[in-house]
């Protein structure tokens, strides 16, 4: 029981489960899947580099589209944050700055988030490509 409450508070007070629920459940989670389709098909490029040189090829280029659409979608998460924050000052009036400087960090999520995804699927695929080139040389 104690080790459950352990575990649970941990998971809770993340600060990076935190930062991934302030910049919206939706589209932060269209990232993650994003980043996770991308480093699955590094895996496979690098397991199907042993095998044929087509497959692997074929992974690096889907990578190379789930790790845009991931950087794509960070940032159209954060115009909509930022249309949204626009839209609550105009109801608003006359805003506090801390209000509005909560709703400019919140759209910024995404597009870090979006950013790191990218960097990340970035990182395998030139050393996909480097493999890929050394091969080709042998």
């Amino acid at each position: 029981m104690n080790e459950q409450l352990v575990l649970n508070h941990l998971i809770v007070s993340n600060p990076f489960v935190d930062r991934f629920n302030e910049g919206g459940p939706f589209f932060m989670s269209l990232i993650l899947i994003c980043l996770l389709l991308s480093v699955f098909l590094l895996v496979k490029g690098f397991i199907a580099l042993k095998k044929t040189r087509e497959q692997s090829e074929k992974m690096l280029k889907l990578t190379v589209d789930s790790s845009l659409l991931g950087l794509v979608l960070g940032f159209l998460g954060s115009v909509i944050g930022l249309i949204t924050a626009f839209d609550s000052i105009e109801a608003f009036g006359d805003p506090d700055p801390a209000i509005f400087a909560g709703g400019l960090k919140v759209s910024l999520l995404t597009a870090t988030f979006g950013l790191f995804s990218f960097v990340i699927a970035r990182i395998g695929i030139l050393i996909l490509r480097w493999n890929l080139k050394e091969e080709k040389k042998d």
